[in-house]
């Protein structure tokens, strides 16, 4: 009896320990920023195993889903990740190349939240979900109300849930040529955080301070190894002149904006972030020339993946 108790309670031990130690994974359905509509931004961010995602934007879903399908990341139908796996919607802000997926699959999805500062719901409320526009598929709005998305409206720097998920996530307001804002968002699993944001200029030329308050907020959480990665935007090389930066940063902005969080966090502890580059535009040779000025130029030798439409990161 002793003995099955002890196996039982070693049983017990190894499965809760394997449960907590569940590593978060990021599956890209989308990575540019404009141009080619069928892989706009989106990023289905959950823990290894789940099924339980959270979509960062949804510039592209059907695209996406059917590509990570095709790379094996999936094993189940188009229907079953948009209806059943994905269990809310970040919107970072208004543009089209974030958000064109949520509402074009709108009809074939399921209820769910759609998570925002007060900002997007109002976009999303007066220029998507409308009778002109689409339909209304919101909670809110213009009658009639189908109601299938509930608005989960959010202040900056409040912690909430992530409905049917094991991810709690606080949003920060950016700002995209300014006084036009977007957001970010931070994710926690465990003791393990992802933070994503959605389109922004660097401080210095948005004259806001917002960037340099998410690293100072973050930066203990960068010095004790628990934010594991950012996806930040590049969208420009360095030849883009500043004045046609359009609210995006390029790679000497990117170099700028992080050495601020070198400054609160310590250098020596950025090796350990994983730096996910979002948002690349895909017009002539640009990709390939903003990988090389990064790769080239890059000293606080920061670990950049460029993502693939459907290729599991695991973290």
């Amino acid at each position: 009896m002793k003995q099955f108790f002890y196996t039982l309670f070693t049983f017990l031990l190894y499965s809760t320990s394997s449960l907590f130690a569940q590593n978060l994974e990021i599956i890209p359905l989308g990575v540019y920023g404009g141009g080619d509509e069928s892989n706009l931004s989106c990023y289905l961010v959950g823990v290894e195993n789940s099924n339980s995602y959270i979509a960062l934007d949804a510039g592209t879903i059907r695209s996406g889903i059917n590509k990570a399908i095709e790379k094996g990341t999936f094993h189940v139908s188009f229907e079953t990740v948009l209806q059943n796996y994905i269990k809310g919607y970040f919107i970072s802000h208004g543009h089209l190349d974030h958000l064109s997926g949520l509402i074009i699959n709108s009809p074939e999805d399921s209820a769910k939240p759609i998570y925002s500062l007060p900002f997007v719901t109002a976009i999303l409320k007066h220029n998507y979900f409308t009778n002109a526009s689409w339909a209304n598929f919101g909670n809110e709005g213009e009658s009639p109300i189908l109601g299938k998305y509930t608005y989960k409206k959010v202040e900056p720097f409040h912690s909430f849930a992530i409905a049917n998920t094991s991810i709690t996530a606080e949003i920060f307001e950016l700002s995209h040529v300014n006084p036009q804002k977007s957001s970010a968002i931070l994710l926690k699993n465990n003791s393990d955080y992802v933070l994503y944001f959605g389109d922004t200029g660097a401080d210095r030329i948005e004259k806001t301070n917002h960037l340099e308050t998410i690293w100072e907020y973050i930066a203990p959480l960068v010095r004790n190894k628990n934010l594991k990665t950012i996806l930040l935007e590049v969208s420009f090389p360095n030849s883009q002149p500043e004045h046609l930066l359009f609210g995006h940063l390029t790679p000497k902005l990117l170099q700028e904006e992080l050495s601020k969080l070198a400054q609160y966090a310590g250098l020596e502890h950025l090796k350990d972030i994983t730096l996910i580059v979002t948002h690349l535009k895909p017009s002539g040779n640009q990709i390939e020339l903003i990988k090389k000025e990064l790769m080239e130029e890059n000293p606080l030798q920061l670990n950049y993946v460029f993502p693939e439409q459907g290729k599991k990161i695991s973290l």
